[in-house]
């Protein structure tokens, strides 16, 4: 279990279908803070045969994630009252049929009137499979609207999590590979720096 200090005060569950079994998420934030941070624990029965692979890493930056830089479109803006870097737009049109999207639960956390007009402080997650595996790949967005009331501005920033079988990690290389055709000199050189390995190579061992 994660043991959090006093810059966590609140906390959403989600129990995620994955294989035969299920793996426990925590959403873990703060009411007063944009940041928030993932726990995850396997929930599968001792009969279960897990024998895939299955990798899980988070991502700070979404724009370092295959998967966000192939399949999503992310919205990043700026002005006096508003900070948005990577919001969720909409799944790219041309790989709809490929990707669909499996969750979208939003927390409300306050109603704040700045200049006259309604702005909620909310926590939403999305999350989204590949069609061809949806009991083998799951990725999550946790995102962070964030009201700082004494600057009147609202921060939105976004996390993503990842659970993979090995064989959904290929067909999602190979469809990032194809995406790159022609933009072979564009691709972020520091993408390894924004992801985090929670844990590789899960397998349970047979009795």
């Amino acid at each position: 279990m994660l043991t959090l200090g006093k810059a966590f005060d609140r906390n959403f569950q989600l129990r995620i279908p994955f294989l035969e079994g299920f793996y426990k998420l925590g959403i873990f934030f703060n009411k007063k803070s944009s940041f928030l941070l993932f726990d995850i624990l396997p929930d599968f029965s001792s009969s279960s045969e897990l024998k895939k692979s299955v990798k899980i890493n988070m991502f700070k930056n979404l724009e370092a994630s295959k998967f966000c830089e192939t399949f999503l479109k992310l919205h990043n803006y700026r002005k006096q009252n508003l900070d948005i870097v990577n919001q969720f737009e909409i799944i790219k049109s041309e790989y709809q049929s490929y990707v669909s999207m499996t969750l979208n639960e939003t927390i409300t956390l306050s109603k704040v009137q700045v200049n006259n007009k309604d702005i909620f402080d909310l926590t939403t997650i999305y999350g989204f499979t590949m069609n061809a595996y949806s009991g083998e790949f799951i990725f999550l967005i946790a995102e962070r609207q964030n009201v700082v009331k004494r600057l009147e501005k609202k921060v939105v920033r976004s996390t993503g999590i990842q659970i993979s079988t090995a064989s959904a990690l290929q067909i999602l290389n190979e469809f990032y590979d194809d995406s790159l055709k022609g933009h072979e000199g564009e691709i972020n050189a520091s993408r390894s720096d924004d992801i985090i390995k929670l844990e590789t190579n899960i397998e349970k061992e047979e009795d």
